[in-house]
């Protein structure tokens, strides 16, 4: 049953991708903010990257994404920075992202697979911070998404705190 507040029109790919990459960094920010200084270079496995690589891959998908955007494959590997210079890494590229859908210039790739690759590969990966957190003895709380303040436009590191957390 739809929701009485529903808007009525539809949105966009665009939109869609907009309000996903405000999820994101709302997500995001809950799992990177607050984590422990040896965080970064926990291991879960011999063969697993450490949280610190994780993050700068985030950051290289979304410098990715802005080259897709624009209609060019452009990728780089970026080593690893300390974890609050990778966390601005990462909100920065992701705002940047934000920033050319917002412009309303021509998307070089569809929407559809700017989500399909980049964004919802970093969907991925902050989950997969968020479990390493768990394992590391540094959770974070869950939460109703569904009730959090998150607005399309706000990718950036600056988020509302959580509304209904829960342990």
């Amino acid at each position: 049953m739809e929701d009485a507040t529903e808007k009525t029109s539809s949105a966009t790919a665009r939109d869609l991708l907009r309000h996903t990459a405000a999820t994101l960094a709302y997500r995001a920010g809950k799992v990177l903010r607050g984590a422990p200084e040896h965080f970064s270079e926990f291991r879960a496995g011999e063969k697993t990257r450490t949280p610190g690589q994780i993050l700068a891959h985030m950051g290289d998908l979304f410098d990715w994404a802005l080259s897709l955007a624009k209609g060019k494959h452009e990728w780089h590997d970026s080593p690893p920075l300390a974890w609050d210079q990778g966390t601005q890494r990462f909100f920065a590229a992701l705002q940047t992202f934000d920033d050319y859908l917002a412009s309303g210039a021509p998307l070089g790739f569809s929407a559809e697979k700017l989500f399909q690759g980049p964004v919802a590969d970093a969907l991925t990966h902050v989950g997969q911070i968020a479990m390493l957190r768990r394992l590391a003895g540094a959770p974070i709380k869950g939460e109703n998404y569904f009730r959090a303040d998150i607005v399309t436009g706000r990718a950036g590191a600056r988020q509302s705190l959580p509304a209904t957390e829960f342990e």
